[in-house]
This record gives C-alpha cells, structure tokens and sequence, in this order.
C-alpha cells in the first residue's frame, strides 16, 4: 500500500551561503525523498529559510537594507544552490510567513493554556554600546563546564553543554566587543521540565512503519537524550526583547518569540503552503491521529531542539509528534574541520563552478550511513572512486555496447526469446539477470534505512559481475565474425538491460543522469519495480556520453578560489590586556630540554593555609604526578578535576611548604587571570607535545 510521507530537512540560517557541510543533509533527505517517490508513496519534502532573529537584524542593518530584503535575497541564492545540486523540496519557503506566524502564535496560545507558559523576571545581559539585549548567541565567553574560550552563550561547541549566557566567565558582546552589563527584563518560559515523563517515553518509543517497528531516535541520539534527562531539563527562555526581528508575541507587546521557537514551527507552515497550492488536506498530516509519517532530517547539533523542545510542543498544542528523527553528523575535508584558510570551507556556489554535483552526491552516499559518524570529504579519494566506480565501471557498461546496437542493429534491442539449445550461454544471461533483479528488496531495505553507503557498495559489486561478464564475452571480437551476429545482439541487449537496472538502483543518488539515461533508452521515468521488467525488442537513441572524469585541477582551482588569506581580511584588534615583551632567543636543543606532557587532572583539591595554591594529581600516562598549582583564585577544585592538561614532565621535584610538587602546570596570564593550557580533542595522558 502507498505510504503517506512528509519530509522535512533542517532551515537554513538566512544569514550565510550554502557550503558543502549543508549539502550532506540536503543530499541525505533528497536520496530518501526520490527513494520514496520512485518506490510509488505519496511523498512530500518541504524546507525553508531560517530567518529571524538579532544576526538577520544586524546584518541588514549593516547593509543599509531591509530584514526583508536580505532575507529574499538569501533565499534565492539558496534556491539557486539546491537546485544546482538536483535538490528538489516540493515548496521551499520562509519562516517569516503569515502561515508561520498563525502556527506560532497557535502554539504558544494553546502551550499557555495548558499550563506550559510561564512568565518571570530574569537578569538578562546588556550591551550599553548597541543599547539592546543580548541573544544567547551574541554573547561570548569561556565554557562554565569545560573553560573553553569563544563559546556562544547557549551552548559549547567543545563539550556540549548548555548552559544560560550569564553563566560564562569573562562575558563580552560579540557585537561590540563591550563587557555585557547585567539588566532586569521580563521573559516566557516553555516548562520543558514539565514535559520530562512524557519525553522519557516518546525518545526510546518506536512506531509501526510499513509493517516494521522503527525506532524513533538513533542509538546514538537516544542514548544523548538519557544524558539530558540525568542533567535536568530546564525551562526554555522562548522570548527576546526589542529591537529583534521576529513575530511579536500575541499577548506580550515588545516581546518577541526566540527564533528557536518559529523555527521548526516553519516546517508545518512550509507545508501549509504547500497543502494550499495542491489542494492536500493539511490537518491528515497534523492531527494526533494521522495515519502519515513526518520525518525531520537534522544535524547532530540542533538534536536538543527537535528531540525535546520540539516534539513537546508539538505534543501539548494537540499535534502529532515526529514518526523519526534522523540525525547526522558533521562534515569534514580532507580529515579536518573545514577551513576558509585553507580553501576547504567550500560554497555550493563555488563547487558548481567546478565540478559535476552529482559527483558529490555519489561520494556523500557511497560514505553516508543510518548513524550520526562524521563524514569526510577526502578530495583525493573523491577523484579516485568517481571515476572508478561511476566511469570506468558503470557507464563503461553502456559504452561497450550501445555502440554495436546502433551500428550493427538499428539501434533495436533483441526481443530476447531463446532456448538453451539455441544460445549456449543463456543461462550466463540469466542467472546474472536474475542476480540483479533479485537485488532489488535489499537495496529497496538499505536505501529505507538510509545505509546509502552499504547499497552503493551492493550497487557496485552488481556492477563488477556486469562487466567482468562483458570481458569474458568480449563483444568488440564476436563484431569481427559475422557468424557470431546473433549472439553478438543478443549480449549487447542484455547489457543495455544490465545498464538500465543498475541506473533504476541509483537514481535516487544520479537523478539527472537517471533522466539522460531514461532519454537515451527512449522509455518513460523509471520507477523501482521497472527493474523487475526487461527491455526488449525496443529501439534506443544513440550514444551519447553520460559523464566524464573528474580533473583534479578543477579540484584545485576550487580549493583555490575558496582560499581567504585570514591575515590579510580580518583587522588586527588592539587587545585590551598588557602584552609582556619576547624574551630573549633560546636554540632549539634547550626547547628540546623540556619535557612537555599531556596530563589529566584525576584530583583536585584546596591546599589548607594556601591562599593561591591547588594540590593536583596528574595521570601522565604510566605514572601519577603531585603538583602543587597558583591557580586557587582562578579555578574551584571541582572544575578542574578530569581536565586535560600540559605540564612540565621533567622539572626537578620542589619541596614547598605544603610538600613535594613534581612538575608544573602550563597556565597563560598573570594578575588579570589565570587560563590553565588543554591540549586539543584527541589528546592522551602521556603523549609529549613537540
């Protein structure tokens, strides 16, 4: 029976370019949206922009332009880039819609009727230069769980935590620079904490989809979700002050709904939109009992939002909750994360100037799979497996014998009726014909599962027997014997047939060479249980080629026009603390002298009678250090303790008064403070920093 299926992929912020870190989900949902269509469900995938909030404002107020001329703006480029990348959302819109706002103001109506609003006064940053209050991501600041620096005040990018924006140390407006003072404003709450026994139970639920019990959450996502549980979940602050652009709240003049909130609301009012133009009954979507699947296709980073916040919203304004959620993880090129320096940060706009988008789509799925692992973009390896596995093995099997068709046959396939008597090698054909068409419900259950990579490779190995089967037939030397004509059509025939299974199988992945090929073969769009049917005694067109190769040099220039020289754009700041003089030069045989360690702080504590100092205990690996550290002023014990750090391995002990120190803490600054150094993500105890 056709499934009922609505699809959405995570907004775009309106404030930036699509890079290619976007385009891993919107390659992801699309794949899993041209599966669906070609498998005959009803199936529709809906996105919009992002576009509310302080960035929006500040932005256009830079540019001397509307919010709302930025915003329209934005959206076309965005367009523009998906569809250069064949992404194809049946209606693609703006959060900043009248649909939007309706739902918005919808929702919060009926969460405050239910008890799930509350309104109090908090103490709020404020920056006395811009005379605004600070959105959480405008506030920058060390990390009140981890200590790492230029975190944004929601969230830390390095642990994960979250936290309010008054909790980070050494506050600064990330719009002026200036220290944030502390202000009293009223604001409105989501109870999230209310939702807690619910939300247990909806993230480890699962539910009946075509036959099967489906998970709603990732393994890997569930198991997050229990973390934030132990954690506590804490009221959600859903409002701003003016100035902000956004909708202002129904019954709070002056106050307006966080960008967070309208956000995925603008998922329902994408569709709504949508609903509208084709005459689709909205509410059978929507309502508690629809009978549709609603899935939402995110980045790991946004999970908090559309896990908890979310799927409680939903819930408590008295609609359907998400049949999945579908996280993934982040993408990274060359086995780092992407750098504007190095040209790696790369636009869609700027790879479609280059090189074939459905290159990019084949490496993404030939990589992706069901969990939320990062991807990487390996340029070297991109060139390498496009051009083996999509040239040199799949259209090569088209190449080889589409030619003999059209020369030697009118370009009329073999209507294929044999016996083995009269064609020795039939069965060959047949049980490699069966091979492939057998292959069709695995690779139908792989591409469900979104385990693209495992079907690519399925794919692939189809492809193998294909052309390991035209090596042993050798057409090019039957065309030399005229008494090898029949059999010369027959295998011919049976490989454009073998082509165009394979092209049915990755469609979803190649959908514009899927539609040359579907040209080529003269034959309607394919859909997936075609590959269950033969093409026989059927006239094709002429060859023509389908791909060429990968140059690395236009993967060169990309990378090239993608390069910033940082040094050069950003202005240099004055800082605002004293900066001491270089001292003199040492040779590099002294710095080898001192022996650098990675160390993990495995206890912490105060030293009785000590006014400065903290007694620590390092595990360097296959031994423990004790360290006597000057940072008390800076650092309570318990924030230090399973911190990684740097030490001086092979100092001399010290007896102090207090005991024996065996080695010193690396720590930066001096009066103003004191920042203890920590290796980067990947560090082990004992690893010597060169």
């Amino acid at each position: 029976m056709p499934r009922k299926i609505l699809v959405t992929s995570a907004l775009p912020y309106a404030n930036g370019a699509i890079h290619l870190g976007h385009m891993v989900e919107h390659i992801q949902t699309d794949i899993w949206v041209r599966f669906q269509k070609q498998r005959g469900h009803i199936c529709h995938s809906v996105c919009a922009d992002d576009t509310h909030g302080a960035p929006i404002m500040l932005r256009a107020e830079k540019l001397g332009i509307t919010p709302e001329s930025l915003i329209a703006q934005s959206q076309r480029d965005h367009m523009r880039d998906f569809a250069g990348f064949h992404v194809s959302y049946d209606n693609y819109y703006s959060t900043n819609s009248p649909e939007n706002k309706q739902f918005a103001g919808e929702i919060y109506k009926k969460l405050k009727a239910d008890g799930k609003i509350a309104n109090r006064s908090i103490s709020q940053l404020y920056d006395p230069q811009k005379n605004m209050f600070l959105a959480d991501r405008f506030v920058k600041g060390e990390c009140p769980k981890c200590a790492a620096k230029d975190q944004y005040g929601d969230n830390c990018e390095v642990c994960s935590a979250t936290y309010s924006p008054t909790e980070l140390k050494n506050a600064y407006s990330a719009i002026s620079g200036a220290t944030p003072e502390l202000r009293e404003s009223e604001h409105y709450f989501f109870k999230l904490g209310d939702c807690e026994e619910f939300l247990k139970v909806w993230t480890k639920e699962s539910t009946l989809v075509d036959g099967k019990q489906r998970p709603r959450l990732q393994a890997e996502a569930s198991n997050k979700m229990q973390e934030w549980f132990e954690a506590g979940l804490s009221d959600w602050d859903i409002s701003r002050d003016a100035p902000y652009f956004g909708f202002e709240i129904p019954d709070a003049p002056g106050k307006y709904f966080y960008v967070w909130l309208d956000a995925p609301v603008g998922y329902m009012a994408s569709h709504k939109n949508l609903c509208d133009r084709l005459g689709l009954d909205f509410d059978s979507y929507w309502k508690k009992d629809s009978d549709a699947e609603l899935y939402h296709f995110i980045g790991k980073d946004i999970l908090y939002f559309h896990a908890l916040f979310w799927p409680a919203m939903l819930e408590y304004a008295g609609y359907r909750t998400p049949t999945a959620i579908n996280a993934h993880g982040f993408l990274t090129v060359d086995g780092a994360k992407m750098s504007k320096s190095r040209g790696t940060f790369i636009t869609a706009e700027s790879y479609l100037k280059h090189l074939n988008p459905e290159w990019l789509r084949y490496y993404f799925a030939a990589k992706l799979g069901s969990g939320v692992d990062d991807l990487d973009l390996n340029l070297e390896d991109f060139s390498a497996r496009v051009n083996s596995d999509l040239i040199g093995k799949y259209v090569n099997i088209a190449s080889r014998a589409a030619g003999f068709i059209s020369k030697r046959f009118e370009g009329r396939l073999h209507d294929g009726i044999f016996t083995a008597s009269d064609y020795p090698l039939m069965d060959r054909i047949i049980a490699l014909q069966r091979q492939l068409q057998g292959a069709g419900d695995k690779l139908a259950a792989l591409f469900e599962a979104r385990e693209y990579g495992r079907a690519i490779r399925e794919i692939m190995a189809l492809t193998d027997e294909v052309n390991q089967y035209v090596d042993s037939m050798k057409p090019w030397a039957m065309a030399k014997d005229p008494e090898q004509s029949l059999h010369l059509h027959v295998v011919c025939s049976f490989l454009i047939n073998a082509f165009r299974i394979l092209t049915i199988y990755l469609k979803p992945v190649l959908p514009k060479l899927a539609a040359d090929v579907e040209q080529f073969l003269n034959v309607a769009p394919f859909t997936w249980n075609d590959a269950q049917v033969l093409l026989l005694d059927h006239t094709i067109e002429t060859y023509q080629h389908l791909m060429t190769r990968i140059d690395p040099k236009d993967i060169a220039a990309m990378v090239e026009e993608n390069k910033q020289n940082l040094e050069a754009t950003t202005p240099v700041a004055k800082p605002d603390y004293e900066i001491p003089p270089i001292t003199e030069t040492i040779s590099i045989d002294d710095f080898m002298k001192i022996d650098l360690r990675v160390a993990m702080i495995t206890e912490a504590k105060a030293v009785e009678g000590a006014d400065k100092l903290v007694s620590l205990t390092l595990d360097i690996g296959n031994e423990t250090r004790h360290v006597f550290a000057g940072i008390k002023a800076a650092y309570k014990p318990e924030e230090l303790q399973g911190r990684m750090t740097v030490m001086v391995a092979n100092l001399a002990p010290r007896k102090m008064k207090f005991g024996v120190s065996e080695g010193m803490v690396l720590a930066a600054g001096g009066d103003g403070g004191l920042y203890i150094l920590s290796p980067d993500t990947g560090a082990k105890p004992g690893m010597r920093v060169k």
